[in-house]
């Protein structure tokens, strides 16, 4: 009979994991992924922009000196941020169709831009600088629609051109030869002429019909039915902790968490991230507590699972020498978020007692530092870093300099030590029954 169980056991994890790989290996998910992981330096450095203009310039200038300084930093959130939705679409196009090794990737990519432009508002309701009552206006692209609140907007345009774009090129009568005396980037061009007027016409009549019939655009349509219902679902605390702990999970089966995180969770997270960003910039109340700076600050220490605090607890605790071994060679890319040799090495995958902790322990963290923040006790997220920021230094920069978050840290990688201690004696114990290891 336990054998049985055992088999069974061991038959619905091969199955799980080879349905796991096959979602991770998805086309349209792995596109999402290589856009997001492509403009990622793009936010960093707003992050950047909005820590020096918001901390470190006013340490140094006042008045109207500081004033004139800001417009650096002013200059790079408007070429970053508030064009978030304008930078992803292309390189969404860009990434689906290298992945679907589409011929002529740069024309999807002018699709796609074409595209998220046709589907704008043609009329946008402003109120002017110094007045009160709002006034339409046309020919104009607002940083509402193109940044941070068209990024949901700018996925499915840049999802949906690029297929469109792509399955009508494939027609070989829509083809326009030039022979072969022309040079490869003008016969490119002719070649996907007709695909290219056919994909942007069809976009422009939906266009036509959205405004005419429904009075609104496409933009808004997403934003409104779609993009808010899920922003609110996946971005509150429950849905935040479920998909990320979730993909943590997936990791201990080896499949990286970014299968299920920067699909369902990442966009999202950025959203809020970017919306803290631009709040805090311009001095206003920070609106969320939940973004993709808090849940890898407090989520995330050491790496996927917070790992840093089975590295220490290993050097404090454990008499194997095989465990001390694994947690010298991952110490130093541990203090910078690389996991990788702890998770394979030691192992945590397929591991049973070290997938307990690896799971919850990054739900744990992320709770404890939204109770504290939800009573004042440190800062909001207002900062992108750079994913490989060493703890302590991280939670120092992310809330922009409150030294509160570090003591929050502090306690998350503390706890977490003695949290997986009892599972890495467990594990210990495992490795000497089955594999004959010794001290």
């Amino acid at each position: 009979m336990s054998d049985n169980v055992t088999s069974n056991m061991q038959s619905f994890t091969d199955r799980f994991v080879e349905f796991s790989a096959r979602i991770a290996n998805q086309v349209h998910l792995r596109s999402l992924r290589d856009a997001f992981a492509g403009v990622m330096p793009i936010f960093i450095l707003a992050g950047l922009a909005v820590l020096v203009n918001n901390v470190v310039f006013p340490w140094i200038f006042e008045g109207e000196t500081l004033v004139r300084f800001k417009v650096w930093g002013e200059a790079i959130i408007n070429g970053t941020l508030n064009i978030a939705a304008l930078l992803i679409a292309p390189m969404i196009a860009w990434s689906l169709a290298r992945n679907k090794n589409f011929g002529n990737p740069v024309s999807a990519v002018v699709i796609a831009l074409c595209s998220f432009i046709i589907m704008m508002p043609m009329q946008v309701d402003m109120v002017p600088v110094g007045g009160k009552v709002a006034v339409s206006l046309t020919s104009i692209l607002t940083f509402a629609n193109i940044g941070s609140t068209g990024i949901f907007a700018g996925v499915i345009i840049g999802l949906l051109s690029t297929e469109v774009f792509i399955r009508i090129a494939q027609f070989k009568r829509l083809e326009i030869n030039l022979g072969d005396n022309v040079p490869p980037a003008v016969s490119q061009s002719f070649s996907s002429l007709l695909p290219t007027i056919i994909t942007l016409s069809l976009f422009a009549v939906f266009a036509a019909l959205l405004s005419n019939l429904l009075h609104t655009d496409l933009i808004h349509l997403i934003t409104t039915l779609i993009q808010q219902p899920l922003r609110l679902i996946n971005t509150s605390l429950p849905g935040t902790l479920f998909i990320y702990s979730f993909g943590n999970f997936l990791f201990t089966l080896g499949i990286h968490q970014s299968v299920v995180n920067s699909v369902v969770l990442e966009p999202f997270l950025l959203i809020n991230t970017n919306e803290n960003m631009l709040a805090y910039a311009a001095g206003q109340p920070i609106p969320h507590i939940i973004n993709n700076i808090f849940v890898p600050t407090f989520g995330m220490v050491g790496g996927t699972g917070s790992t840093i605090s089975l590295l220490i607890a290993i050097f404090l605790f454990s008499r194997q020498k095989a465990s001390k071994q694994v947690a010298r060679l991952a110490i130093t890319p541990g203090l910078f978020n690389i996991n990788e040799p702890v998770i394979f090495g030691l192992p945590i995958v397929f591991n049973v007692p070290l997938m307990i902790p690896f799971v919850l322990l990054p739900a744990i963290g992320i709770f404890f530092a939204w109770v504290c923040t939800t009573l004042g006790l440190m800062s909001r997220c207002v900062v992108m870093i750079p994913w490989t920021t060493p703890p302590i230094l991280s939670a120092w920069l992310a809330t922009a300099g409150d030294w509160r978050a570090v003591v929050v840290q502090l306690i998350i990688i503390v706890f977490g030590v003695f949290f997986y201690l009892p599972f890495l004696k467990i594990a210990e114990k495992v490795a000497l029954r089955n594999n004959g290891i010794t001290d």
